[in-house]
Formats: C-alpha cells, sequence, structure tokens
C-alpha cells in the first residue's frame, strides 16, 4: 500500500454550465500572463517603455500557440492521422498537446515581425523575457497533471503520480510526475538566466541562449524517463535529439556571439520623440551628418579668410 503519492485530479474540466473551464488552457493562460509581466519589468529595467513587450506578445502568443500545435501534430501524427483515429481532434489544442521547441521557434517568428514594426532589436526582446518563458513553461507543465498525461516509469517513491484515467491506452498504477520534475526544473532555469544576466551583463541574445541550453539539458533526461508513445531514432526519442541539437546551437551561438559583439545593447527601444524630431530634421542619419559637414566646411573657409587678412596687414 502505498503511503504517500501525488494524486491525480478526478477530472481535468469543469462546466459553468454549457462554458466548459478547462485546467490545461488555465495553466497555459496564467503562464503567458507571467512571462508577459516578467519579460516587461526586465525590459523596462533595460531602459525600455512600459507595455512594449506586451504589444509585441499580440503577435508572439498567437504564433507560438500555433507553432506548439503544429509541432505536435506534425511529430505525432499518429495520434490523429491513423486508421481509427478522426483527423479533427487535431484542432483540439484544449486536450493538450504543445511542443515547446514548435512553440519557440514560431513565437520567435512573431517576435521578429512585432519588433520590426516597431523598430526594436530582436535578440533584446529575447533576452528580456527568456526567464518570463521558462516560468511560463513551469506553470503549463501542470496542464500535463489536470490531463493525466505524459508521465515517466512505474516507481514507488512517494511522491510517485497517481494515475487513475484509463483513456487512450493508460493503465492506472503510480509513474514518475515527469510534469513536476519538468516545472521545477525550468523554475531552477529561470533563476539561472536572471542570476547571470545580472552577473555578466548578457546582451544580443546570449541570455535567451543560456534559457535554451539550460532547458535542453533538463528536458534530455526528463524525456528519457517518459513512457508515452513517441517515435525513436538510434534508440533515443525523437525530442531527446531535438534537445540535444539545440543545446549545441545555444552554446554556440553564446560562444560566438561574445566573440563578435560582447557587452549588452546601450540603447534597446529609441525614444518616440527623439526618432520624430529626427524624421523631421532631416529624415536620416545620413543627412544630418551631411548638414554637419557643410557647417565645419563653413567654419574652416571663415577661419582660413581671417588667417590671410592678419597675414596681409603685419606684412
Amino acid at each position: 500500500m502505498e503511503l504517500a503519492y501525488i494524486p491525480s485530479p478526478s477530472r481535468g474540466v469543469i462546466h459553468l454550465g454549457p462554458i466548459p473551464l478547462r485546467g490545461y488552457a488555465f495553466c497555459i493562460i496564467i503562464g503567458v500572463f507571467v512571462a508577459v509581466w516578467l519579460g516587461g519589468r526586465r525590459w523596462v529595467a533595460r531602459g525600455g517603455r512600459a507595455g512594449t513587450v506586451a504589444d509585441i506578445s499580440v503577435w508572439a502568443v498567437p504564433f507560438g500557440l500555433v507553432g506548439g500545435r503544429l509541432y505536435h501534430v506534425i511529430t505525432d501524427y499518429q495520434l490523429y492521422f491513423s486508421e481509427g483515429r478522426d483527423w479533427v481532434d487535431a484542432f483540439k489544442i484544449w486536450e493538450g498537446g504543445l511542443g515547446i521547441w514548435g512553440a519557440i521557434a514560431f513565437g520567435a517568428l512573431g517576435a521578429w515581425i512585432g519588433c520590426r514594426r516597431r523598430g526594436l532589436p530582436l535578440p533584446a526582446y529575447a533576452d528580456a523575457v527568456a526567464p518570463g518563458i521558462a516560468l511560463a513553461q513551469a506553470i503549463g507543465r501542470w496542464g500535463n497533471w489536470f490531463n493525466q498525461e505524459l508521465y515517466g516509469r512505474e516507481t514507488d517513491l512517494p511522491w510517485a503520480l497517481h494515475i487513475t484515467s484509463t483513456a487512450d491506452g493508460r493503465v492506472p498504477g503510480y509513474y514518475h510526475p515527469t510534469f513536476l520534475y519538468e516545472s521545477l526544473w525550468c523554475i531552477g532555469v529561470a533563476v539561472l538566466v536572471i542570476w547571470a544576466d545580472r552577473r555578466f551583463k548578457l546582451g544580443h541574445g546570449r541570455a535567451f541562449a543560456l534559457y535554451v541550453a539550460s532547458y535542453c539539458v533538463g528536458r534530455f533526461w526528463i524525456e528519457y524517463m517518459r513512457v508515452d508513445e513517441a517515435h525513436h531514432i538510434l534508440g533515443l526519442r525523437l525530442n531527446n535529439w531535438t534537445a540535444l541539437l539545440l543545446f549545441l546551437l545555444a552554446v554556440a551561438y553564446i560562444v560566438v556571439s561574445a566573440k563578435k559583439r560582447p557587452g549588452r545593447e546601450e540603447i534597446i527601444e529609441p525614444d518616440p520623440e527623439a526618432v520624430a524630431d529626427a524624421d523631421a530634421s532631416g529624415g536620416s542619419a545620413d543627412g544630418d551628418d551631411a548638414a554637419d559637414d557643410d557647417v565645419k566646411d563653413k567654419d574652416k573657409a571663415e577661419a582660413e579668410a581671417e588667417s590671410e587678412s592678419g597675414s596681409a596687414k603685419k606684412t
């Protein structure tokens, strides 16, 4: 008899009249709000304006959700397009199934669009929101607890997760709570990035790269523990290979970026009034430089004329 374990919720959805309130969706929504809030504070601390992170998130979040769902459906296509499955289920995002790799990739695309429209550097924005993304993942993983999914191998540890559902081939029992392991790891990643950013003044996307690298380390061993159906390549799950590849790319980016662009961006968001004044006065920096050159040439000519006049008087 198990003396201690983590119970699973009896159900992951509560109906408020005709409106279903799903625990998975609430975890995702709360995570997004935390990420935007923390990212906004870090952006302002770097010299940016309040509200900018939220404005760009209007682009990043929807793109991220679409990308996360696409990655899950493509890598686990057998769950939706094999015999006996209904392809319409691929659109039921509320039932779970978001791939973090697709969410980050498409979210970055959305952020790039938002930053480009505002004339902001994407790497600086990524550095600001990196710890918030990790915390959003930490909160979002509890959605797997509500859905009784993505658990690990059987265990008799006192913090084992008690699975009670028999849906989709689940076998009731006590398993490693990999959702909890990843949630705690993501909190540690957020703390690490915040500390390293303050200690080493990370810039030009290196804080974000540190988030990617450190998350991949945890995801590799946690993914190795999971028992849900997945594609395998050379004995490893597909997400293990993805984590390994992204870890190497993130570390390489940190090393190369530190050599080519050391330090941190001094200005991440120009003053809109200064930009407007510059546009009204000359339109471009090249125009301003040309005007400065004309003034310098005029002053030089006047100085030479005065020098020649003085020489004539002495003679």
